[in-house]
């Protein structure tokens, strides 16, 4: 395969396939060169024809409560009280701009994930 840019969904699964091939290769030859770089160019592809949307933060807080084991407790100390802990985790409130430093700061949270905007509940 020659290396060029990757604009059809043939040319990406003959990188892959190629990719597969070179998996296991030695570091620092000219066939891991070549894997890196078809790496790259898939990962290029990928992105603009399978782009994963971010995560909502809320999801991803839970998510990494239950990854890391905390409990909403264990949330007083970057959101505040228990209460505000379950508004927010409720959908209740938004998290605060001070909210998500404490969290990213505090738990190593992509702040960049935490600030995304999503959807809260209204009381009816």
């Amino acid at each position: 395969m020659e290396l060029k840019p990757i604009r059809t969904k043939a040319e990406y699964k003959a990188a892959l396939r190629e990719i597969e091939t070179l998996f296991d290769v030695p570091e620092k030859t000219p066939e891991a060169d070549r894997l890196e770089v078809l790496v790259m160019l898939v990962e290029k592809y990928e992105a603009q024809h399978f782009p994963i949307p971010a995560p909502d933060p809320i999801d991803f807080l839970n998510y990494a409560m239950e990854t890391r084991g905390l409990t909403r407790k264990d949330l007083e100390e970057y959101i505040g009280s228990r209460g505000r802990v379950a508004e927010v985790l409720n959908r209740a409130r938004p998290l605060t701009l001070a909210m998500i430093r404490r969290l990213s700061e505090g738990l190593k949270l992509p702040a960049d994930v935490l600030i995304a905007d999503y959807e809260l509940r209204h009381a009816a």
